[in-house]
């Protein structure tokens, strides 16, 4: 198959089962990333994703990870640290530093450059992304932030500075999302720090289907208003 290359003037995607198998889940090239285009891209089961200074990548691999969050995996030494933990826990407070944590706590590079940024913060300008921010005394030292699709929370990154500060955040806000409504936390593509928390693969046919039923169902209506979690 070959690679499809967008159009800026059209936010049609190819169906994600176009997506070559090497590199896994290769869709498209190309078009842009305007706050339409993303949310087209998220509800479709596909993201973006490039080093600075190439072309948007558009992908929708297979498997694709996800984390149920009634099946966080709390391990007995996390557990311990938790019920003495030196952090406090917000949603939506700080979108901006976690955007920048994210970007910045990474050892091989970060694709989430300038322009990245600026999409997502137009997106939770609008409402549609959201942040969770670990914080100690009053440095955020640790967070993840995403979209919200229905019940479904598309993870995009998360970051720490501290001692269990992004598995923190993850354990709050799933905990947190379960009780308000929320039945499934997209995480990409598995890797040891997701799959240590529970995270597992499915097949992209399982994911789709499951993001087509859930996205449009609801969350509970103040799900996303500025708060403390933790």
């Amino acid at each position: 198959m070959r690679l499809i290359q967008l159009s800026r003037e059209s936010l049609n995607f190819p169906p994600p089962e176009m997506a070559l198998r090497e590199p896994n889940g290769l869709l498209a090239i190309g078009g842009d990333l305007s706050p339409s285009r993303l949310l087209a891209a998220y509800q479709r089961g596909i993201f973006p994703w490039f080093s600075a200074g190439d072309p948007i990548l558009w992908w929708s691999p297979d498997p694709r990870a996800v984390l149920l969050p009634e099946t966080f995996h709390l391990s007995r030494s996390m557990k311990r640290f938790h019920q003495r933990s030196p952090y406090r826990v917000t949603l939506n407070q700080a979108f901006k530093t976690v955007i920048d944590g994210c970007a910045s706590e990474r050892d091989e590079g970060t694709w989430i450059t300038p322009e990245v940024k600026h999409a997502w913060l137009r997106l939770f300008e609008m409402g549609k992304a959201q942040s969770i921010e670990v914080w100690q005394d009053d440095e955020v030292v640790g967070g993840m932030y995403g979209l919200a699709l229905g019940q479904v929370f598309c993870g995009e990154s998360m970051f720490s500075r501290r001692e269990n500060a992004s598995k923190t955040a993850l354990l709050v806000f799933s905990r947190y999302f379960h009780q308000n409504g929320g039945r499934l936390i997209d995480c990409q593509i598995l890797n040891p720090h997701t799959a240590s928390l529970g995270a597992q693969e499915v097949s992209r046919a399982v994911y789709l289907n499951s993001l087509q039923m859930l996205g449009q169902q609801s969350v509970a209506e103040d799900c996303w208003q500025v708060k403390t979690l933790f």
